[in-house]
């Protein structure tokens, strides 16, 4: 199980200020610690676009093109050499009945010339409404991670879905339907199979400014069940910039060998939106 260092940025801030209390320290010193603390913060805000913050299907989408866009780029050169580079992109189109979303993020970790973490993720949707409530999808999903339990894992499949609930406060969504998976384990083991998709999308508005959101997702094929839950609070900055809390758990039911079935991640994020 991994959890990164973001759960303990809270921890070192409260460090700093009992230690102030108990040290003869000089202002200069505190405005020093004040600021590696600051950016040691900054640094572990990390690219969250592996959540999609946009609903299922089309409800309260505005008409033409939306998007958002994410970076995150850090380097340490001399006892230590480390390099961190994380970017995302999301663009959607809509003409008041189909909806198409394209999502592309990359994530790379170099610790001293060896890589730690190379990561393209890939993804289409296509939605198209049948009223308020039901609507059809299409999604095409392409994975391709260096240090995963599999290099590269890819889904093709459509289905239907239905919303419980579509108020301004409360959206509940499910959407199910079959498709189709290709997969190279880390062992190089292929797969090609039949599979299946199952997705809930929950989200919560607690005022103008915080939402609360919920999302489950299940892939399942013979091989393997794969499983994401994602629970995330959003705080609105200004119209289009936001700050986002997460922790995203993903479970494997047959991990690869020398893999753990399940890894948690706790994430802090800065999201600029734009129409």
């Amino acid at each position: 199980m991994t959890m990164p260092t973001n759960v303990f940025v809270v921890a070192a801030v409260a460090a700093l200020i009992a230690g102030a209390a108990s040290a003869q320290t000089t202002a200069f010193d505190m405005q020093d610690s004040a600021t590696d603390a600051v950016e040691d913060l900054e640094e572990d805000i990390e690219d969250d676009f592996d959540r999609d913050l946009g609903r299922f299907g089309n409800e309260g989408r505005e008409l033409g093109f939306t998007g958002s866009v994410s970076a995150r780029a850090t380097a340490t050169d001399g006892n230590t050499n480390n390099t961190d580079i994380g970017l995302g992109a999301r663009v959607g189109f809509f003409d008041g009945v189909n909806g198409n979303d394209v999502t592309l993020s990359y994530t790379y970790g170099d610790n001293e010339g060896v890589t730690t973490e190379n990561r393209l993720l890939f993804g289409y949707d296509y939605t198209r409404e049948f009223g308020s409530s039901f609507y059809a999808f299409g999604k095409a999903v392409y994975a391709y991670d260096e240090f995963g339990t599999y290099e590269e894992d890819a889904f093709l499949g459509a289905g239907v879905g239905y919303r419980i609930f579509n108020t301004n406060d409360q959206q509940w969504s499910v959407q199910a339907g079959p498709g189709y998976r290709w997969a190279t384990a880390a062992n190089g083991a292929e797969v090609s199979e039949v599979a299946a998709s199952v997705s809930s999308d929950y989200s919560y508005r607690f005022s103008d400014t915080v939402l609360l959101t919920n999302d489950t997702d299940i892939l399942a094929s013979e091989t393997d069940t794969y499983v994401t839950n994602e629970l995330g609070v959003n705080v609105s900055m200004t119209d289009a910039l936001a700050l986002r809390t997460s922790i995203l758990t993903e479970y494997r039911t047959d991990p690869q060998p020398g893999f753990e079935n399940t890894d948690n991640t706790l994430g802090v994020s800065v999201v600029y939106s734009f129409n």
